[in-house]
């Protein structure tokens, strides 16, 4: 799988050099550096997926409307002070400053992972089943709204839920769930 791209958006350039030295000595490799979210809007249309790295405020627009004009395959990791994380924006991923730099590499290993897994199930088309696997969750999902008198929703969810759990895919936690409520 591709590695995703970094961006720090910071209005003092010598702010984003230490950020960006920071990550390189960390092993997250290159970010790119930009002073203006004008820059760092063009630079996401040219790159696969990745992270924006800035503060509340880049030099011409404001941290809440970037994060709206960023595509879905690039999300915010916002650095500020606690009284502009009271009110920041939901769906943007924050650190408080001052920093840590465990909590910054961490953070930024984190969302670049998730990234790269959303993007690599929706190129991947997600899980194909046949007919049969269907047939197996629909009738476990059917016991299970039956005897346990739960919605369809909750019922996949219990299936999906024990599968994470005992390590194993829908279709075999819905077999088990058959075998041992039949």
């Amino acid at each position: 799988m591709r590695r995703g791209s970094i961006i720090i958006a910071l209005p003092k350039q010598e702010d984003a050099k230490r950020i960006k030295d920071i990550l390189r000595q960390r092993g997250m490799g290159e970010a790119l550096i930009c002073t203006t979210a004008t820059s760092v809007l063009t630079q996401v249309h040219q790159l696969d997926y990745g992270i924006v790295i800035c503060s509340s405020k880049v030099e011409d627009m404001h941290y809440t409307w970037l994060a709206e004009y960023l595509p879905e395959n690039f999300e915010m990791l916002l650095m500020a002070s606690p009284a502009i994380l009271a009110t920041s924006s939901p769906g943007v991923m924050y650190l408080q400053l001052p920093l840590k730099t465990v909590d910054l590499v961490g953070t930024a290993e984190m969302m670049l992972y998730q990234i790269g897994r959303r993007m690599k199930k929706q190129r991947s088309g997600g899980i194909k089943r046949n007919e049969q696997e269907q047939r197996d969750i629909r009738q476990a999902k059917g016991l299970l709204m039956e005897r346990n008198h739960m919605t369809e929703p909750e019922a996949f969810r219990y299936i999906q839920k024990c599968s994470m759990d005992s390590g194993t895919n829908m279709v075999e936690t819905a077999q088990m769930i058959l075998m041992m409520m039949q």
